[in-house]
């Protein structure tokens, strides 16, 4: 393997941080890392500091754990949002998704991951506790299921269904309008949209 040649330790120091982020090839980084030297110092100054702000100041709702500015993201202090009805998700990505489809109204719970045994992730990993305690004490009437139709995502609805067993609230999930296998993020708005205005119970679950 030819290793590459940089005539610069800065520029290398730089390639080398933009190439562990993820999608990122050394190729990749090193187009990027040019180009930003191409730019005026302003931009980059602005960059590094967006960057430094948003890892030390970003803060995640104290009731849905969704990324927020505040302790209480707008989603949850906006008093028209239907709060009998909790979509969870995966993650942020899962949140953006939904609402660029206008179908859902109601709040969200961002669980931080599906449980994956393989990857060492388990359920105490996860916002499953506070999920069931949102539930226990709030009016909450449905809770709908809106991970990805993957193996680890059918593993995380389940566990959810047996947490919630007995609590008087229905459990939905999405439509199979997405295949299975999809990464909800990738969707696209308006198969995700029908999925979430055609959402089915979930099946084999009795509370």
């Amino acid at each position: 393997m030819i290793t590459e040649q940089f005539p610069s330790k800065l520029l290398e120091r730089a390639v080398n941080e933009f190439a562990k982020l993820p999608g990122i090839g050394r190729r990749t980084a090193l187009r990027l890392v040019l180009h930003l030297l191409k730019q005026d110092a302003k931009m980059t100054d602005s960059l590094a500091d967006s960057l430094k702000q948003l890892r030390n100041e970003v803060k995640y709702c104290h009731i849905c754990h969704n990324i927020s500015d505040t302790d209480t993201c707008e989603l949850c202090a906006n008093p028209r949002r239907d709060a009998s009805t909790i979509c969870v998700v995966e993650n942020i990505r899962g949140v953006m998704a939904i609402e660029n489809t206008g179908q859902f109204h109601g709040l969200y719970h961002v669980l931080g991951g599906v449980i994956s045994p393989m990857d060492g992730v388990g359920p105490s990993n996860l916002e499953l506790a506070s999920l069931v305690e949102r539930v226990r004490n709030n009016s909450v009437q449905e809770v709908i299921l809106a991970l990805s139709p993957t193996m680890e995502g059918d593993t995380t609805n389940f566990y959810i269904s047996r947490q919630l067993a007995g609590l008087p609230v229905q459990l939905t999930t999405l439509a199979r309008g997405l295949s299975v296998g999809d990464d909800l993020e990738y969707a696209d708005e308006v198969t995700l949209g029908r999925s979430i205005a055609t959402r089915v119970p979930l099946s084999g679950i009795k509370n």
